[in-house]
């Protein structure tokens, strides 16, 4: 993003809201967070030892040599008047007690996918539908820019709700994943009706 995503009216309102990415361990949430931060990302990556082994369900290319231990953070300029901060979470389930205090105030949340280990989404999928208030959107990453497996057939596989939006997105693409957010808030404001404060409230 360069300085033409910003308001050109000074004094014209913007509204920000928190974003959530977050996903199983190794599906793409740093690469997602990174590739459209208009400021130079924050993450706390940590490099991935041999103590990892048997613990770390490590991706099949094997191309992972770090892992975020706290969160990713990064900013975009979505639309003139709307700018987003993007927290990642970690993947790994020992540290999923940190998902309450990201998530705390945020506007919904994208879960990443990675269909070539599905098992690593149920934990973050089960945690925005049951544990969570949060409205969310499910996005299979492209990996190697691919959909191997049809969305309704990942649909089932996840057993997720018909309501749930699922779409596909390239997290390496800053293109595809604002368009994955700009999915995200349609969907949330779809969900939630504007209070005269001009704060979001969710429709219970």
């Amino acid at each position: 993003m360069d300085s033409s995503s910003y308001p050109s009216d000074p004094g014209a309102l913007t509204i920000s809201a928190k974003i959530v990415v977050a996903g199983g361990f190794g599906v793409g949430k740093t690469t997602l967070v990174g590739s459209v931060s208009e400021v130079p990302p924050i993450n706390t990556e940590a490099w991935m030892t041999e103590a990892g082994a048997g613990v770390d369900d490590l991706p099949p290319d094997g191309g992972k040599t770090t892992t975020t231990v706290a969160m990713d953070f990064g900013r975009i300029t979505l639309d003139q008047d709307l700018l987003l901060y993007l927290f990642g979470t970690p993947g790994q389930s020992r540290f999923w007690f940190l998902w309450d205090d990201l998530s705390r105030g945020a506007l919904g949340a994208i879960v990443l996918v990675d269909t070539r280990r599905l098992d690593q989404s149920f934990a973050a999928i089960n945690y925005f539908e049951h544990d969570s208030d949060l409205p969310f959107i499910v996005a299979v990453n492209l990996f190697d820019g691919e959909l191997r497996h049809d969305l309704a057939e990942v649909r089932e596989a996840l057993d997720l709700r018909p309501e749930i939006p699922l779409i596909t997105v390239d997290a390496r693409d800053p293109k595809s994943t604002a368009e994955a957010l700009r999915e995200l808030v349609s969907h949330t404001l779809s969900l939630a009706e504007i209070s005269d404060s001009g704060r979001i409230r969710a429709n219970a």
